[in-house]
């Protein structure tokens, strides 16, 4: 070999360690991005290669998996009774509409009067009696008055009530109430008698009814006429100390 061959030979290595030490230079201040470009492509094959040896193995040495036998279960069919069939009644017969009312040709004479229904005209006198029925004395009823009886004799009442009094229970301090229908006749007397609500001893009651027998009152008047009428009457019994 010459000396001039041997001087490109040279020449040449200094060329190439130039270049290799620029790309390393150059290799030195790239960004870490830049560097992992460049080694992308390597690491994809290394990757895949893994990838494949690992499901190569997955497959060799994986336990063997065996579909478990369930068999076929089948339920039973039963039958069903259906309720009987419901029949839906038809609707009502529509209701035939009322008839118009018509107005009567008939005159009617302007010159009619009705006859005046005042008491002058038709006094208490002349009213038709009651319909005949029962006594009104016979059971306790209301009866229409205008004028409540009023008593007449309170003081020889509340004496009697005095002498009446049962001793045995005056003694003892019992006392009670007895409320009494009374029928006061057209003359004030208390001609009958019945026990409403008890006093719960029937010593008081019986004295209760001996009172109202001596009872006076001014009658009950219904239209200015004295009328017989029932009455709420009560009788207290009470020890005073």
């Amino acid at each position: 070999m010459n000396p001039h061959d041997e001087q490109k030979i040279t020449s040449r290595d200094e060329v190439r360690k130039a270049r290799e030490a620029k790309r390393a230079s150059a290799a030195a201040f790239l960004p870490a991005n830049d560097r992992f470009k460049q080694s992308y492509a390597s690491l994809t094959y290394l990757c895949v290669i893994v990838a494949t040896v690992a499901h190569f193995a997955i497959f060799e040495f994986f336990p063997k998996l065996e579909a478990a036998d369930l068999g076929v279960v089948s339920d039973e069919l039963s039958a069903i009774e259906l309720p009987p069939e419901v029949k839906i009644p038809p609707p009502p017969e529509q209701i035939a509409r009322p008839a118009t009312p018509r107005v009567a040709a008939a005159e009617v004479s302007e010159d009619i009067t009705i006859a005046p229904t005042t008491f002058e005209d038709n006094p208490v006198e002349n009213l038709p009696p009651p319909p005949p029925g029962q006594d009104p004395s016979a059971t306790p009823s209301y009866i229409a008055r205008d004028v409540e009886p009023r008593l007449m004799n309170g003081r020889e009442i509340r004496q009697l009530l005095e002498r009446l009094y049962p001793p045995m229970l005056k003694e003892a301090g019992i006392g009670g109430r007895v409320l009494l229908w009374v029928f006061v006749d057209e003359r004030g007397r208390a001609s009958r008698s019945q026990v409403n609500t008890s006093s719960g001893y029937p010593a008081l009651d019986k004295a209760a009814e001996q009172i109202v027998e001596q009872m006076e009152f001014s009658p009950a008047m219904n239209r200015d006429k004295p009328v017989g009428v029932w009455i709420a009457q009560p009788i207290d019994f009470s020890v005073t100390k």
